[in-house]
Protein backbone atom coordinates (compact mmCIF):
# COMPACT_ATOMS: atom_id res chain seq x y z
CA UNK A 1 0.00 0.00 0.00
CA UNK A 2 1.35 3.45 -0.83
CA UNK A 3 1.75 6.36 1.56
CA UNK A 4 -0.79 9.17 1.50
CA UNK A 5 0.51 12.52 0.15
CA UNK A 6 -0.22 14.37 3.40
CA UNK A 7 2.31 12.21 5.29
CA UNK A 8 5.19 12.81 2.92
CA UNK A 9 7.85 15.38 3.79
CA UNK A 10 8.51 17.99 1.14
CA UNK A 11 12.11 17.81 -0.08
CA UNK A 12 12.47 21.58 -0.31
CA UNK A 13 11.33 22.35 3.26
CA UNK A 14 14.29 20.68 4.93
CA UNK A 15 16.81 23.42 4.33
CA UNK A 16 14.73 26.56 4.61
CA UNK A 17 15.39 29.22 7.25
CA UNK A 18 12.88 29.32 10.08
CA UNK A 19 10.98 32.56 10.71
CA UNK A 20 10.72 31.92 14.46
CA UNK A 21 13.82 31.67 16.62
CA UNK A 22 14.14 29.62 19.77
CA UNK A 23 14.95 31.44 23.02
CA UNK A 24 18.66 30.52 23.05
CA UNK A 25 18.96 31.60 19.41
CA UNK A 26 17.43 35.00 20.25
CA UNK A 27 19.84 35.46 23.17
CA UNK A 28 22.81 34.59 20.90
CA UNK A 29 21.57 37.02 18.25
CA UNK A 30 21.12 39.81 20.81
CA UNK A 31 24.63 39.16 22.17
CA UNK A 32 26.05 39.30 18.65
CA UNK A 33 24.28 42.62 17.98
CA UNK A 34 25.41 44.06 21.33
CA UNK A 35 21.84 44.48 22.61
CA UNK A 36 22.10 41.94 25.46
CA UNK A 37 22.55 43.43 28.93
CA UNK A 38 22.13 40.20 30.87
CA UNK A 39 18.41 40.64 31.45
CA UNK A 40 16.04 37.80 32.14
CA UNK A 41 15.42 35.31 29.34
CA UNK A 42 11.65 35.61 29.69
CA UNK A 43 10.00 38.53 27.95
CA UNK A 44 12.75 39.04 25.38
CA UNK A 45 12.27 41.63 22.66
CA UNK A 46 11.28 40.37 19.25
CA UNK A 47 14.11 39.78 16.78
CA UNK A 48 14.24 39.01 13.09
CA UNK A 49 16.73 36.31 12.07
CA UNK A 50 19.71 37.38 10.00
CA UNK A 51 19.22 36.65 6.33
Amino acid sequence: MSQHNSFKVAASSGGTKRAVLKRFERVDLLKKRGQWQGQRVTGLKKTKPDV
